[in-house]
């Protein structure tokens, strides 16, 4: 059941024994809003399979106390948070639970006791809302854990609208964080050999194909999926697809695009669900960020998730062009009476309306006057 922050709080409230699970490969936005929950409501954060490297320094600095594979069944109620399927969760058995998500698509909402789920660029965003309703101070330690959710999961900010910035800094003036300590935070993370390693064999193995001025790479690592594919389109590409053999056999494919795409309608979120349901998989995640999970092989995988955008891109394509066409039909003639030579449909354009150039005088403090002119265009009659 959907449920407002008041009515999630009073919920939450009714269990002595709660653990906040986190996906695996937990990051920053899961580990930081399980923290701040379990440091204002009590409870125990859970790491279905381990968390990435800033989670884990993240971890170390303040001081989180995490549980490996947890058992979900110790607990009166489990509270998943920035989870979109149960493969996330390693498919641990989970018994009464409750979700709080900002992913675009979900499978967890159905057979939740309650949940929130909003489309909003980060969990932690959710759980600051939350607890600034009921007065929460927000302390040292959870203003890191929020902003450093916030930085990571909008891609330090490419991501972020109008109303990130707000809560970001609203975060900043309440807990007395400064932006500075959570990028330090990132920076002071250790970069493993294997990373670095993995991102150049992943340039070098890259093939690119080219939809218009859209640049779309795939490649393959045997780990670090996710971050080759950032590199990818930090590096040139317009869309990122990154495929991993797991070690059962099943493919998963990383996917990733820049925000111009995303605000033109690209949705890898939904392009992966999609996917992902051909190989009764899991697939879901952003419009920018995704990735899917399946029983067949990565590059199928990879190949379908190419053709799904190719078939987006021109989609969108299309409904420009037919959008640019119809402002080029044929226009009603009915002349101007002050100009015989402009039809009322050049009359709106603009750039075709006669304009006037008003000359203004600035006196200056130092005795010399300067002009500047302006283009200014007539009112138009009703």
């Amino acid at each position: 059941m959907r449920v407002d922050d008041i009515e999630f709080v009073n919920r939450l409230l009714d269990y002595r024994k709660i653990l906040y699970l986190c996906h695996r490969n937990a990051d920053p936005d899961a580990v930081g809003s399980a923290f701040a929950l379990a440091e204002v409501f009590g409870g125990d954060i859970g790491l279905s399979d381990g968390c990435n490297r800033v989670a884990q320094n993240m971890v170390d600095r303040i001081g989180i106390s995490v549980i490996e594979m947890p058992d979900p069944s110790a607990y009166d109620l489990t509270v998943i948070v920035d989870t979109s399927t149960r493969a996330q969760l390693n498919d641990l058995p989970i018994g009464k639970y409750a979700v709080i998500d900002h992913h675009s698509t979900t499978a967890l909402l159905d057979d939740a006791e309650f949940y929130i789920h909003e489309d909003s660029t980060s969990t932690v965003e959710i759980v600051y809302r939350i607890l600034e309703g009921i007065g929460i101070p927000i302390t040292e330690k959870i203003g890191t854990a929020l902003i450093t959710g916030i930085i990571t999961d909008t891609g330090h900010l490419k991501h972020a609208g109008f109303a990130t910035f707000d809560v970001l800094s609203r975060i900043i003036r309440s807990s007395g964080v400064e932006y500075f300590d959570a990028l330090e935070l990132m920076a002071t993370t250790p970069q493993d050999i294997s990373i670095r390693i993995a991102m150049l064999k992943a340039a070098e193995r890259s093939e690119v194909e080219r939809i218009g001025n859209c640049l779309i790479a795939t490649t393959h690592v045997s780990s670090y999926g996710g971050a080759a594919a950032s590199m990818l389109t930090n590096i040139g590409a317009d869309i990122a697809f990154v495929g991993t053999l797991k070690e059962d056999g099943s493919a998963r494919v990383s996917g990733r695009a820049k925000r111009d795409l995303v605000m033109s309608g690209v949705n890898l979120g939904k392009i992966m669900e999609v996917v992902g349901s051909r190989y009764s998989g899991t697939g879901g995640g952003h419009g920018g960020a995704a990735g899917i999970d399946a029983s067949c092989t990565v590059e199928q995988l990879m190949s379908d998730c190419v053709e799904k955008v190719k078939e987006t891109v021109s989609e969108i394509n299309s409904r420009k062009e037919s959008k640019g066409s119809k402002g080029t039909q044929e226009t009603e003639e009915t002349n101007d009476p002050d100009d015989p030579g402009m039809t009322t449909e050049t009359k709106r354009s603009p750039e075709n309306r006669r304009s006037h150039f008003v000359f203004i005088i600035l006196p200056h403090p130092s005795g010399i006057c300067t002009a500047r002119s302006y283009r200014s265009f007539p009112p138009r009659r009703p």
